[in-house]
């Protein structure tokens, strides 16, 4: 999962070069006569292109919580609720400094927060960081709220 611009950027370049070498592959397999060769060409164009999307997939579910298209989020069990978390603050656009700024805290504690799924945060911090993002927890449902920060469990 993708958590902030930085790991996006990154993210993107992977995903170019990935592309790159698909095309190249591709190019390269036109040209070759050899069945083993071509064999070993097809599982390794095979391997890269599974890998292209994957990351495909990282940077969508990304730019579609940029985007807001996420205004509620499911959440069936606590073990999802660090990746909750990670996504409502992308889905209000906040950064993790200016999380950190609402938390009245660091902005590295944030990433240490986000990069340990949140393991080492209390439950109180928890509930800081839901009231600052604005979502309520309703019938198994997180939503992001525009007006009422108000936790309700």
């Amino acid at each position: 999962m993708i958590k902030n611009e930085r790991q996006y950027r990154i993210t993107n370049a992977q995903a170019e070069n990935f592309r790159k070498a698909v095309r190249e592959l591709q190019s390269k397999l036109k040209g070759e006569a050899d069945q083993k060769r071509t064999l070993g060409g097809k599982l390794q164009l095979s391997a890269l292109e599974a890998q292209l999307s994957d990351l495909e997939a990282e940077l969508r579910e990304y730019e579609n919580l940029q985007e807001k298209h996420n205004d509620a989020l499911e959440i069936t069990s606590l073990a999802e609720l660090p990746s909750v978390l990670i996504k409502a603050r992308i889905a209000g656009g906040l950064t993790q400094k200016q999380l950190a700024d609402k938390l009245g805290i660091k902005e590295q504690q944030v990433q240490r927060y986000e990069a340990t799924d949140y393991a080492g945060a209390s439950l109180q911090r928890i509930q800081q960081v839901l009231e600052a993002l604005g979502v309520r927890l309703e019938s198994g449902f997180l939503y992001r709220a525009s007006v009422d920060t108000s936790l309700h469990l």
